[in-house]
């Protein structure tokens, strides 16, 4: 006898995750592995009954700091509010300037602005070094000037010692974007941890992911407590600090924000952070396997001459396409085997929003190379076969 004579209403399917209609890319973008681990990691929070800011984030900032060799980390929401908070400690409001490449991810030029402060959009380096240069971070420095943002671009360490020169020259804050680059190192130290303050994202692609999340570093104790109450709407003590007895009451001096950090992405993160080093190592092979096979080859150049002085984090794969060779009709090439790619990043200064603030400065390498940039895939398990079809797919669009 059928279900329906019965009157017995068969169960629904399962309801698809709408990613699962996406393309089915022989060689994503980015991937994430899920196993048992993170499985159990996030299944202990939800058991425990306790979900929003606790021991578990806690636990992450413990090791995070531990891990960069600062004093202190405050798990934040996303990498944007790390961004926004780190910009107001050290003091940017109306009327200031802060010093921003404009080939990066539109967040920082966005917290900036957030702040009341201005962004002023500095060059990077050449052709074979995206980071930010020196030089130009020079030529835009002025009497307004209140901080430096820098962007370890891709993974990529910048040059430190002439920034730093140059803001405590002048009595002014560095902000390290270390989005790209947690576990890359510059002259031995931590990237995020060189400046007044680094801020990490966790988003779902990054090196270290949780899906949403955020990390802020730093030395400097008066920072560290300034973050701390803008983290969570200005108030003196935590949820936490209450439920565990440690507190009563609490005050709100200062108009802060909620960008406190969930258990269940610290749980997350915990995971990712001890398998961090060996997951860079991973990409460092890809990264490898793309340079061995590409740079130099039919006028593609693949940016970041290796140093000594220092370990990039690996998390972008960018080549630079040969002049004059036309880059949607390139990725259309890729696309069509299967490859997935992606553009990192459209400058900021050119965006309509960012045009309306004024007059933008020069940015002639940024310009000269923004329209032939091309991310190809690069995460820990993607294998030296699918990789080597990548190449073979570079090859034959070229």
């Amino acid at each position: 006898m059928s279900r329906a004579s019965t009157g017995i209403r068969a169960a629904p399917s399962p309801a698809r995750h709408p990613a699962e209609a996406a393309p089915a890319w022989v060689v994503p973008l980015s991937d994430i592995e899920v196993d048992r681990e993170l499985e159990e990691a996030v299944l202990g929070v939800l058991r425990s009954g306790w979900w929003s800011m606790g021991p578990v984030v806690e636990q992450l900032e413990r090791e995070l700091a531990a891990f960069c060799g600062v004093a202190h980390a405050l798990a934040v929401a996303n990498g944007s509010a790390a961004l926004h908070l780190a910009l107001l400690a050290v003091g940017c409001g109306p009327g200031d300037e802060v010093v921003v490449p404009s080939l990066s991810f539109v967040a920082a030029a966005n917290a900036i602005v957030h702040t009341g402060a201005t962004p002023v959009f500095c060059d990077v380096v050449g052709p074979d070094d995206l980071t930010t240069s020196p030089d130009d971070v020079e030529a835009a420095l002025g009497p307004a000037t209140r901080a430096i943002v820098v962007m370890h671009y891709g993974g990529y360490p910048c040059a430190m010692d002439r920034i730093l020169e140059l803001a405590r020259a002048r009595g002014i804050a560095v902000v390290e974007d270390a989005a790209h680059a947690p576990g890359a190192r510059w002259r031995g130290k931590a990237c995020g941890a060189i400046g007044d303050v680094g801020c990490f994202s966790f988003f779902a692609n990054k090196n270290l992911p949780t899906g949403e999340g955020g990390m802020v570093v730093t030395d400097d104790d008066a920072l560290a407590e300034r973050m701390r109450l803008l983290r969570s709407h200005g108030m003196t003590t935590l949820t936490w600090d209450r439920h565990r007895g440690h507190a009563h009451a609490y005050d709100v001096v200062e108009h802060g924000f909620n960008y406190r950090l969930d258990e269940l992405r610290a749980a997350i993160g915990l995971v990712e952070l001890g398998r961090l080093a060996a997951a860079n190592n991973a990409r460092a092979r890809v990264s490898e396997l793309y340079r061995a096979a590409l740079d130099g080859t039919a006028g593609l150049r693949v940016p970041f001459v290796p140093s000594p002085q220092v370990v990039p984090a690996h998390h972008l794969a960018v080549v630079l396409l040969p002049e004059g060779r036309e880059r949607d009709g390139f990725r259309a090439a890729l696309a069509a085997r299967g490859v997935q790619t992606s553009v990192h990043y459209p400058p900021i200064h050119r965006f309509s929003r960012y045009r309306a603030l004024g007059a933008a400065r020069p940015l002639p390498v940024t310009d000269a190379v923004a329209p032939r940039l091309v991310t190809l895939p690069l995460y820990p398990s993607l294998s030296v076969e699918r990789a080597s079809l990548v190449v073979d797919a570079v090859l034959a669009a070229l």
